[in-house]
């Protein structure tokens, strides 16, 4: 089988492929997806790959959110912000 060459219908499928994978475009434009998947490898691995992706971001939920930054921290880091803003003002 020749190497695989992405063509324009290669870049159609993965621009709208997300919106494929959740059910937002018409029927017929599903059919032209499919068709093409259907026959180009790679093209099929991007969609498993980004089908999986989307599975893991849903059913991923964090056990436990960051403490909100103290004072000390949040004035170190605006500290650090002005320096590097005097520092960009410097080299102009």
């Amino acid at each position: 089988m020749p190497p695989h060459e992405h063509n324009e219908q290669c870049k159609e499928v993965f621009a709208l492929l997300s919106e494929y994978l959740n059910v937002e475009l018409p029927p017929e434009a599903c059919q032209e997806i499919e068709a093409h998947i259907a026959g180009c490898s790679p093209c099929i691995e991007f969609a498993e790959s980004l089908r999986r992706t989307v599975e893991l971001c849903r059913r991923y939920q964090p056990t436990e959110l960051p403490a909100p930054l103290g004072r000390q921290a949040r004035a170190q880091l605006l500290e650090a912000y002005q320096r590097m803003l005097g520092s960009r003002s410097k080299l102009s």
